[in-house]
């Protein structure tokens, strides 16, 4: 091979990778800025917005926006019903309550008539007039900015739209307002506002009156499988559950599905593969696409500090042979995780050893073992999925590994 073969080689196997690092990136943020959340990951899309935009309409059917302000990736959930990953306004952070959704959904409403800069204050004031909605009364839902835990609710959604680049603070501090003793003043960027809901229609067009109903309708798209019916329709709906979820099980998939899989899985795999560069997994229960990265990886499993190392040592015990798919109550959770705290206190944080530590422990750890798709929760009862048994393993040795590197 010739010098220059080599390097139109070299060239083009370095422009395959930035291609396959900016579809990851899409993956892990469908909307990025310019400034964030990773401007080098927006460059590539920019520079790579050709072949990715025909590659996810190709396998996925989702459609990719790139322009100079925002590239957003309309990925439409398989499960609009998923409550297991809800937003956050940071990862690793408190995940948003029903009502701070409401703030989120009201706050944005507000947006789409202020100005250019607004203070917190006066996004406050508009908020607490769209929350004495009838609706949303009868509905149960109460705003009044009069206790600090509402301002808090009404900050933990603002600081969602700081995260996504939909507001930009200039002055002032979140927190000062929660005390009330300040303010914040804000930059509104209408282009990520205008690109945020990642819907096939509008609200407005929804008809639906139920909430699931009215979910489903917003994430359907009529067009977005047309001309396409049979195999080449159940490859996009495995394809998109490949890339987003962490797993998928076999028994989660209908008829259709496990027929196209049991001919196509090779196949199917390798195209997600070389677009992303993300690495398949094929067992007996089901599939996955792991990176090695973490690029794409939003909540992941072991994670260092309290609740990542409670989490392992958690999805050991489920793992556990005796207990593996056996449905385990929370109050046995909740027991044995009093035991780890009595054990691992003094390489945990405080709070943990206070009442009601070890159930919030017990919680936060169960919350992301099912966000994982790694356990499965019936009423009062928790039980492992396939997946989770490639956790046990003894437990202390599960601990003597973690444990040097708690923060």
């Amino acid at each position: 091979m010739s010098t220059a073969e080599v390097l139109a080689d070299t060239l083009e196997r370095g422009a395959t990778e930035e291609r396959r690092a900016a579809a990851r990136a899409l993956l892990r943020h469908p909307l990025l800025t310019p400034t964030r959340p990773a401007p080098e990951a927006f460059r590539a899309v920019r520079k790579h917005a050709g072949p990715l935009r025909r590659w996810f309409a190709e396998e996925t059917g989702w459609s990719l926006v790139v322009d100079p302000d925002a590239a957003r990736l309309r990925k439409a959930p398989v499960d609009g019903g998923d409550a297991t990953r809800p937003a956050r306004a940071r990862r690793g952070g408190p995940p948003l309550t029903r009502r701070r959704y409401v703030l989120l959904c009201l706050a944005l409403a507000a947006l789409e008539r202020a100005d250019p800069q607004v203070t917190l204050g006066l996004l406050a004031e508009q908020v607490l007039a769209a929350a004495a909605d009838e609706t949303l009364v009868a509905a149960g839902v109460r705003f009044t900015l009069e206790h600090r835990d509402e301002r808090a609710d009404l900050v933990a959604a603002i600081r969602v739209l700081l995260e996504l680049g939909v507001l930009a603070r200039v002055a002032g501090d979140e927190q000062a307002y929660v005390d009330e003793r300040g303010d914040a003043l804000y930059d509104l960027d209408r282009r990520v506002l205008a690109g945020l809901l990642a819907s096939a229609r509008g609200p407005s067009m929804v008809s639906a009156s139920s909430t699931p109903q009215r979910l489903a309708a917003l994430v359907e798209d009529p067009g977005l499988d047309a001309g396409l019916g049979g195999p080449a329709a159940v490859r996009r709906r495995l394809a998109r559950r490949l890339l987003d979820d962490p797993v998928v099980y076999l028994d989660d998939l209908d008829d259709a599905e496990r027929e196209y899989l049991r001919t196509q899985r090779t196949h199917l795999l390798a195209r997600l593969a070389d677009g992303t560069g993300l690495e398949p997994e094929a067992r007996a229960e089901g599939l996955a696409l792991l990176d090695p990265t973490g690029e794409t990886t939003d909540l992941s499993m072991p994670e260092e500090g309290t609740d990542g190392h409670a989490t392992l040592l958690l999805a050991t015990y489920l793992a556990d042979p005796h207990r593996h798919r056996q449905w385990v109550s929370l109050d046995e959770l909740e027991a044995h995780a009093a035991t780890l705290v009595e054990e691992h206190g003094p390489h945990w944080r405080k709070a943990v050893r206070e009442p009601g530590g070890a159930r919030d422990l017990a919680a936060t750890a169960v919350g992301r073992l099912l966000a994982l798709d790694l356990a499965e929760r019936q009423g009062a009862a928790v039980r492992s999925r396939p997946a989770l048994a490639r956790y046990a393993a003894d437990p202390a040795t599960v601990a003597g590994a973690v444990q040097g590197t708690l923060a």
